[in-house]
């Protein structure tokens, strides 16, 4: 089945109020577009340079979708990653979010950025420890930040083979934004839990995820 089939099989399998967030590691631009051409709206990337020439080689098109950064975002990177994206998924500290905000306010610009929450305290991955207070403590700092907009939380969670395994770290997830969520906190409006890959959006959806990141059950196997 073509790229688009593909896209459009699984739109219409998942709810209308989940967003699908094409993860484009290693993806060509042709295979970007049939997904674009298919009905997506938005891509994400792990890395600036390869945002980079993506965009380049979509040109007009780039414009038609959100762009997202889902790899961590190194300070020397900032001034590129805020020409190239309109969300920063992986937020993980305040000193981090401070120097986003500098680099805005010189250019201008107004940045969504959603907290990455570090789910299975696992030491390879980034991200905030699953601690309610230390979360509650960075979406407060953040929300004071004028041209940033923190509008979500994002988690990857630890890998199983089998994707019910996984389940227990989403649900939790889901507690400490629907808590964040109640907290009315002046500036914040928590609306997007972007959490669930192409082998668990299922469970992901079923435990409240707004936002799924697919890659490999759009695209096929990576070719890199």
């Amino acid at each position: 089945m073509s790229i688009q089939s593909t896209y459009r099989e699984i739109r219409k399998t998942v709810p209308a109020d989940v967003d699908i967030l094409l993860a484009c590691k290693t993806r060509t631009p042709e295979e970007v577009l049939a997904a674009i051409d298919a009905g997506a709206t938005d891509l994400g990337h792990n890395y600036v340079q390869e945002a980079e020439s993506m965009a380049a080689a979509l040109g007009e098109r780039s414009g038609a979708v959100r762009w997202h950064m889902i790899g961590p975002l190194q300070k020397n990177k900032i001034n590129k990653a805020l020409r190239l994206f309109d969300v920063i998924q992986t937020v993980h500290s305040f000193k981090q979010a401070q120097e986003i905000q500098k680099r805005a306010e010189a250019v201008g610009k107004h940045l969504t950025v959603y907290i990455e929450v570090n789910i299975g305290e696992e030491s390879a991955k980034s991200g905030v420890p699953p601690e309610q207070e230390v979360l509650e403590k960075l979406a407060r700092e953040i929300s004071g930040l004028k041209n940033l907009r923190l509008e979500g939380l994002m988690t990857m969670g630890p890998f199983y083979d089998d994707p019910e395994a996984i389940r227990p770290y989403f649900r939790k997830t889901r507690q400490i934004f629907d808590h964040i969520r109640s907290l009315k906190v002046p500036g914040l409006d928590l609306t997007v839990l972007s959490m669930g890959m192409s082998d668990s959006y299922r469970v992901a959806i079923e435990e409240g995820s707004t936002m799924i990141r697919l890659g490999t059950i759009v695209f096929g196997p990576r070719q890199t």
